[in-house]
């Protein structure tokens, strides 16, 4: 059976949500991996006055690159960046590109999409949803087309408490639903959308169901395959362990776990923490573009790309990022870190006043003293805010079947399954959870390791500032109740005779 560098080999892809966390390992992986891979077509929107291609250049400046750098330095020569706009018609693209994909391209990694759980209905339909549709016109006019991989989320059908490896019925018509959101008011569109949702807990989950749904039923005759991951979090091992560049969900959460800006988690303890670092998740995309190539399946097979089926691990088990942002913080360290779990919102309320919101306005107080912008507030908020969008997602359970998963992984032939591992039996929850901490201070905020002792000095003189300042308040409390309670006085005096 041939290998996936050899089916990849000569290939042209394309690939869009380059720019994103799960596009760069992607574009990275396949150059590295694959060698002898043809070109990367890159589905690129212009952005803040730069073109595609400054946009690009600026991708692969990206320290995740290091290692494809020195194997294959004229990697670059592979790589061509394509203007695009999902929200344009016919995907933004001009004919003379049009006819370029359409003639070359051999095989599409459909990637890009808004993962804000928030974001406005009309808004979440035309990215998530309407963009496969054009995504699948674009590849109907494809003379080379061997496989369409599109990237989901095992969270599509979180409606459900078992989820299968099956494209669900839609909870409303899609198409009725794309054009009503066309002639609605802003006002009617927010007003609606909490109905419209129904069980699901936001539009990210709701459009994402939809998007499979349309993707298989207008993709008919088309060679597709879709991929599932969970909680893509920092890398197990490839290219380098630890690597994560930005904020979303479970990451934000990390980085204002270390900085002691986040003082309570509203989680339940014992719920499965469904996380997948971000390269197991490439090699399943990878893995499953060969498989398709290789046995041609009648239907369009579905990756449940999780954890939990094979090696989970629960929330509680976080607890231990605790000890190592201790062990190894971050320069902008605010408050020494500490979390408590609660199931309670009211009690997270409680927490975040008492432990955040009034530090961060007694500091946001003094920087206005001094003639600085607040911001501590804000950030407070922010976090907070956060906290409350995932709660959903760390108070509830799914059991997923991951068998196609499986049957990919047993398929895979031996000089395969050292790069393109697929097997997460062997990965250490702890030993993967505190290179994510230092991942978070080497690549999303750009702190050098080498200036560690100076983060150490500053986090044990946060340490003594809360116990000088407990110290303080306890004495302090404790004189008022010398004055003002002769119980306390009694006390004391006890207290003092037995002791001398």
């Amino acid at each position: 059976m041939a290998t996936i560098p050899e089916v990849y080999a000569g290939k042209s892809v394309l690939i869009t949500g380059a720019t994103g966390f799960i596009g760069k390992v992607l574009v990275e992986k396949l150059l590295r991996c694959c060698p002898d891979v043809k070109f990367l077509y890159l589905l690129v929107r212009p952005k803040a006055g730069q073109p595609p291609s400054t946009r690009v250049e600026e991708l692969i400046k990206c320290r995740l690159f290091d290692k494809l750098k020195l194997e294959q330095p004229n990697f670059e020569d592979k790589i061509i960046a394509v203007s695009s706009d999902m929200l344009e018609p016919k995907l933004g693209l001009n004919e003379e590109n049009t006819n370029i994909l359409q003639q070359n391209v051999n095989m599409v990694f459909h990637v890009a999409a808004t993962v804000k759980f928030d974001e406005k209905l009309d808004l979440s339909l035309k990215l998530n949803v309407m963009s496969v549709q054009k995504m699948l016109r674009l590849c109907q006019g494809m003379k080379q087309l061997e496989v369409f991989v599109h990237v989901s989320t095992a969270y599509a059908n979180c409606d459900r408490s078992h989820i299968d490896e099956v494209v669900y019925p839609p909870p409303v018509d899609p198409y009725k639903l794309m054009y009503s959101t066309e002639w609605m008011s802003d006002e009617m569109i927010t007003m609606l959308t909490p109905k419209i949702i129904g069980n699901r807990p936001n539009t990210y989950t709701f459009t994402k169901s939809i998007a499979e749904y349309v993707f298989v039923e207008e993709g008919a005759g088309l060679p597709l395959c879709i991929v599932r991951p969970s909680i893509v979090g920092a890398t197990w091992k490839d290219p380098f362990p630890g690597w994560i560049d930005n904020y979303n969900g479970i990451s934000g959460l990390f980085i204002a776990t270390g900085t002691g800006m986040l003082r309570a988690v509203i989680a339940d303890a014992d719920t499965v923490a469904d996380l997948t670092p971000v390269d197991y998740v490439v090699n399943m995309m990878i893995g499953a573009g060969w498989h398709t190539i290789i046995h041609k399946p009648n239907t369009v097979p579905i990756y449940n790309c999780v954890s939990s089926a094979t090696n989970p691990t629960r929330y509680r088990d976080c607890n231990v990022m605790i000890d190592y942002y201790q062990k190894t913080p971050l320069e902008s360290t605010f408050r020494r870190p500490y979390v408590y779990w609660t199931s309670h919102p009211w009690v997270f309320s409680y927490w975040n006043f008492i432990g955040c919101k009034i530090p961060c306005m007694v500091t946001d107080l003094c920087l206005k003293l001094i003639g600085k912008k607040p911001r501590m507030v804000r950030v407070c908020d922010r976090i907070a805010k956060s906290m409350y969008t995932l709660k959903y997602f760390t108070q509830n359970d799914w059991v997923w079947s991951n068998r196609n998963c499986e049957a990919l992984m047993n398929a895979l032939p031996d000089a395969d399954r050292k790069d393109f591992f697929l097997d997460l039996r062997p990965l250490d929850w702890n030993e993967y959870l505190e290179t994510y901490c230092v991942g978070t201070k080497q690549y999303v905020l750009n702190e050098d390791l080498a200036a560690l002792p100076a983060a150490k000095r500053h986090i044990t003189k946060l340490r003594n500032i809360r116990w000088v300042f407990n110290t303080v308040v306890l004495v302090a409390l404790w004189r008022v109740l010398i004055a003002k309670s002769e119980l306390a006085r009694n006390t004391l005096d006890l207290v003092l005779n037995l002791s001398f």
